[in-house]
C-alpha cells in the first residue's frame, strides 16, 4: 500500500487526504499549524462559481459546488449550508451584463427587484433597485471543515515545520522536518504561501501574489442576513450563532491590495460598513482572523504533477470553493486515472 505526505492541513490538504483515504490508500499530514490551517481559518467561507477569471476557471469552480454537495451527503454534520448569494457589486448594464454571462455558462441566475430585495432582506438599508439571486452559492467553515475531513480520513497529523522535500535518483522520497526525515511514496504539497520555498531547490519558480487577507468577526446578532450579500461596499454573511463574517476590503476576491493598513483604521471602516448596511443594529468588533492568502501569480490554481516524479501540487485560491473538486480529481490521476480535463488549464507546467 503507497504511503503518502501531504504537506499542510488546511482545507486543500483535508480534502486530498480525504479523497485517498476513499481509495484505501495511507496518509500522513504534516504541518506547522494544527488542522485546519492558517488560510483556511481566516477564510470568508463563500462557495461560489459566480466568480471566475476564464471559462475553464468557472467550470471548475462550478464543479466544486457539485463536490461539497458530495461531501455533505457522504459525511454528516458538516459546516455547510446552501443560504444562496444576493449580489449587486455591479450596477446596471455591468449587472446585466453579469447576469447574461453567468446564464450563458449555464449557472442558475435570477433578477430581483428592489421590492423583493426587501422582502427577503427587511434589516438591510440601502435597498438597490436591482440585485442577483445566485440560488446555487453556500457557505462553510473552511477550517472546521477540514477538521471534519481529517478525522474522516484517520490520516496522522504530525506537528512539524517542513525545512525541505527530498529526492533520490530524481524522484521525491519524503520531506526532512525539524523532527526529522519522513520517507512516503509520494508527497503532495498543499502548502500555500510555503510551496515556493519547497520547489525551489528543484529549479521550479512557482510566482505568488502577496494578498493578505483579513476577516472580522462581530458580535451575535439577530437574524439580519440569511444569504451571503456582495454589494460595492462589502461582502458579508451571517452564521448560526448570529455573527457577522466580514472581509476587511471591498470587493474581497478581486481584491489586488498588498498591504491591509493599520488594523484600527481597517477595522473601524469594515464597522462603519456594516453598520451602514444595517442600520439601527449594535454592531461591534468580536474577533478577527488574518493569513497570507495562497494566491499563485495568475490567480488560477496550480494542480498535478510537480518537477519531478512522485511530487504533486495543490495551490489555490479560493480553497474554500475548489479544494473538494480539486481532491478527487487530482486524487483519481494520482492513483493511476486519466488526467482530468477540467485540470488542463491549470497545470504546475505553465509555470516552468
Amino acid at each position: 500500500m503507497s504511503q503518502t505526505l501531504i504537506i499542510g492541513a488546511g482545507i486543500t490538504g483535508a480534502a486530498l487526504a480525504y479523497q485517498l483515504h476513499r481509495r484505501g490508500q495511507t496518509v500522513s499530514i504534516v504541518s506547522t499549524h494544527a488542522e485546519g490551517g492558517l488560510a483556511s481559518a481566516a477564510s470568508f467561507g463563500w462557495l461560489n462559481a459566480s466568480y471566475f477569471l476564464s471559462r475553464p476557471h468557472f467550470h471548475l469552480r462550478h464543479q466544486g459546488l457539485a463536490a461539497h454537495r458530495r461531501l455533505t451527503a457522504q459525511l454528516a454534520g458538516l459546516p455547510t449550508s446552501w443560504p444562496g448569494c444576493v449580489w449587486y457589486e455591479a450596477t446596471g448594464d455591468a449587472l446585466a451584463e453579469t447576469a447574461a454571462d453567468l446564464r450563458e455558462l449555464g449557472y442558475t441566475v435570477e433578477t430581483l427587484s428592489k421590492a423583493r430585495i426587501a422582502a427577503r432582506l427587511p434589516a438591510l438599508g440601502p435597498v438597490p433597485e436591482t440585485a442577483l439571486h445566485f440560488p446555487e452559492e453556500g457557505v462553510a467553515d473552511p477550517a472546521t471543515l477540514a477538521r471534519a475531513l481529517i478525522a474522516a480520513s484517520g490520516a496522522t497529523v504530525i506537528r512539524a515545520t517542513v525545512q525541505a522535500l527530498t529526492s533520490d535518483r530524481g524522484r521525491a522520497t519524503g520531506v526532512l522536518t525539524d523532527l526529522g526525515p519522513l520517507t512516503a511514496d509520494r508527497v503532495i504539497l498543499a502548502s500555500g504561501t510555503g510551496t515556493p520555498a519547497l520547489l525551489q531547490p528543484f529549479g521550479f519558480a512557482l510566482p505568488m501574489l502577496k494578498r493578505p487577507g483579513l476577516m472580522l468577526k462581530t458580535n451575535a446578532l439577530p437574524p439580519i442576513c440569511p444569504v451571503v450579500l456582495a454589494t460595492p461596499d462589502q461582502e458579508v454573511r451571517q452564521d448560526a450563532e448570529g455573527h457577522l463574517h466580514a472581509p476587511a476590503s471591498a470587493g474581497h476576491q478581486r481584491d489586488h491590495a498588498e498591504s491591509l493598513g493599520a488594523f484600527p483604521v481597517v477595522l473601524n471602516a469594515t464597522l462603519q460598513r456594516l453598520r451602514a448596511l444595517f442600520p439601527g443594529q449594535q454592531i461591534h468588533f468580536g474577533r478577527q482572523a488574518m493569513a497570507l492568502r495562497p494566491v499563485p501569480g495568475d490567480g488560477l490554481p496550480v494542480v498535478g504533477q510537480g518537477p519531478v516524479p512522485g511530487l504533486w501540487l495543490a495551490v489555490m485560491h479560493s480553497g474554500a470553493t475548489l479544494a473538494p473538486v480539486v481532491a478527487e480529481l487530482l486524487v483519481d490521476e494520482i492513483v493511476g486515472g486519466d488526467e482530468s480535463p477540467l485540470l488542463a488549464d491549470f497545470r504546475p507546467a505553465r509555470f516552468q
